[in-house]
C-alpha cells in the first residue's frame, strides 16, 4: 500500500452500493484518483527533469482511421477565411477518442450499481458537469510517470506478444518489468505500459487493419482481480498504455468480471472507471520515450496530462507530455 485510504480488500468491505468502490473517499468526488497526484507529487515529479527532452504522447488525430473502432470515422478538418489576410478552421464530425485518448468517469456505468460516485444516468448529458472531463481540464494531471517497459522485457527474453491474436498480457509480465526496472511506485504515479501494440498497428496496411478490426482482438492486460488490486495499492493516478483498451479484447474467458459487467462482456472498465474513478489511457504514443529510456536506464518522467476542457465529455484527446 502506498496510499492511506483503504486497500482494494477492504473496498469489498463497504456496505451496499459502496462495495467494491472508491465513491466518498476522496475531497473531490468527481475527481477519482487523480487525487492522489497532490501538490506534493508534483513538486517531487518536477524534481525528475535532468535533460530537458520533451516527448509528445499523443499520435495525430487520424492515425488510427481505420482502427480497431468500428464506430469512430475520419474527422473533416476545414480551413476558412474571412478576408485575404485570415485564416481559421475547424473540424467536422470529430470523434474525441479516436485517436491517443484518456477515458473519463462517464464513459462507463458499472451494470451493477451505475456511473461513478452514485451519479444519476440522467445527469450523464451534454451541457452538465457531473463527472465530466473538465475536472482534469481545469487542474490537469500531472504527476511522475513511469514508463513499463513490457515489450523490453520479453525482448530480452528473446519473446514476443502475438498481436494479431490480441495476446492478453498477465499481471505477473508487469511486476517482472517493474523489478527488472527496479522501479517502485508510489502514490500519484501515472503508470505507462508499454507493448509496442501501436507500432505493430500502425504498420499494418489498410486491409489488414480493418481485417483485425473484424476480428476485434486487441493485446491489452488480461482481466483479473489482481491487476485492480495492484492499481489501486499503489494508488495510481492514472494507467496508460498503447494498446487500443488497455485490457485485452476480447476478455479472457475466465474474467472475474463477466457476470458483473455483463454488457461489456467481462471487460474491467467498469471496474477501473465506475468504481474506483480511475481513468484509463488509451493508443497513448509510447514507443519513442521508451527506447530512450531503454537506452538511459531510467524509467520516470515528469508528465502532464490536459484533456480539452469540453464540459461533460466522456473522454478527451490525452494531450499528453512526458519531460526527462
Amino acid at each position: 500500500m502506498t496510499h492511506d485510504l483503504p486497500s482494494r480488500a477492504e473496498l469489498h468491505d463497504r456496505p451496499g452500493l459502496l462495495r467494491g468502490t472508491s465513491w466518498e473517499l476522496f475531497a473531490d468526488p468527481w475527481r477519482g484518483t487523480p487525487s492522489f497526484a497532490d501538490e506534493e507529487s508534483v513538486v517531487a515529479a518536477a524534481g525528475i527533469v535532468q535533460l530537458g527532452e520533451t516527448f509528445g504522447l499523443d499520435y495525430p488525430i487520424d492515425a488510427f482511421m481505420p482502427g480497431m473502432s468500428q464506430v469512430a470515422k475520419p474527422a473533416e478538418h476545414i480551413i476558412y477565411g474571412d478576408h485575404p489576410a485570415h485564416r481559421g478552421d475547424y473540424l467536422n464530425g470529430y470523434y474525441l477518442e479516436s485517436s491517443s485518448q484518456v477515458d473519463g468517469l462517464r464513459h462507463r456505468r458499472a451494470d451493477d450499481v451505475g456511473f461513478y460516485d452514485g451519479t444519476a444516468d440522467e445527469l450523464i448529458a451534454p451541457g452538465s458537469e457531473e463527472l465530466g472531463i473538465q475536472v482534469w481540464a481545469d487542474r490537469p494531471i500531472v504527476s511522475r510517470g513511469i514508463l513499463v517497459d513490457i515489450a523490453g522485457l520479453l525482448a530480452r527474453r528473446e519473446e514476443s506478444l502475438d498481436h494479431e491474436a490480441g495476446q492478453p498480457i498477465p499481471y505477473a509480465y508487469i511486476d517482472q518489468a517493474l523489478t527488472a526496472q527496479t522501479i517502485e511506485l508510489r502514490a500519484g504515479d501515472v503508470v505507462m505500459l508499454h507493448t509496442g501494440w501501436c507500432e505493430w498497428f500502425l504498420e499494418l496496411t489498410v486491409e489488414q487493419k480493418l481485417a483485425q478490426q473484424a476480428l476485434g482482438r486487441a493485446t491489452g492486460i488480461a482481466q483479473s482481480e489482481e491487476v485492480l488490486d495492484w492499481a489501486w495499492d499503489n494508488g495510481l493516478a492514472l494507467l496508460a498504455a498503447d494498446t487500443f483498451a488497455v485490457e485485452c479484447l476480447p476478455a479472457v474467458p475466465d474474467s472475474p468480471f463477466l457476470q458483473t459487467a455483463l454488457n461489456d462482456r467481462g471487460t474491467m472498465h467498469q471496474e477501473f472507471l465506475a468504481k474506483l474513478g480511475m481513468p484509463l489511457g488509451e493508443l497513448w504514443r509510447l514507443g519513442p520515450l521508451a527506447r530512450r529510456m531503454d537506452h538511459l536506464q531510467r524509467w520516470e518522467a515528469f508528465v502532464s496530462v490536459k484533456p480539452l476542457n469540453v464540459t461533460g465529455a466522456t473522454g478527451s484527446p490525452a494531450n499528453a507530455v512526458a519531460v526527462i
